[in-house]
């Protein structure tokens, strides 16, 4: 494997992460299974703290690819990408402390931020699939 390889394993970060978040709800919502929600949640977290890295490294010794696209999908790719680059960036923190707050058994703060940061954290995992389909897959 080598540095080349990481947009792909960017995206099958960002799409595990994905899925595990909505299993998690799931797990909550319906089961009401805090034991699997906590592992699914924190596996989530993890897949998304490697993806964090990997693109960190992508960026560092490659650089940023440009779209090659033309007409309509242009200008959706770059409507993803307006939402997506800065909510990825505004949720680290509050993902932080949406795990504070859970694990310090502090659940009406931790309910009350995830309502917001849970769907933020998914918009920004799929659009992450989806930046690297357009980016690499078109």
């Amino acid at each position: 494997m080598t540095v080349n390889d990481l947009p792909e394993v960017n995206a099958t970060l960002n799409g595990a992460a994905a899925l595990l978040l909505l299993a998690g709800w799931i797990m909550i919502k319906r089961y009401k299974d805090e034991k699997i929600h906590r592992y699914l949640m924190v596996s989530a977290l993890v897949c998304s703290a490697a993806f964090l890295s990997c693109y960190l490294v992508y960026h560092y010794h490659i650089g940023s690819k440009p779209f090659e696209g033309t007409g309509l999908i242009r200008a959706v790719y770059f409507l993803i990408l307006v939402t997506h680059v800065p909510l990825a960036a505004l949720m680290v923190p509050f993902i932080l402390m949406a795990v504070w707050h859970a694990f310090r058994g502090h659940f009406q703060k931790h309910r009350r931020l995830v309502r917001w940061v849970w769907p933020v954290w998914m918009y920004v995992s799929v659009t992450g699939v989806i930046i690297y389909l357009m980016l690499y897959r078109m």
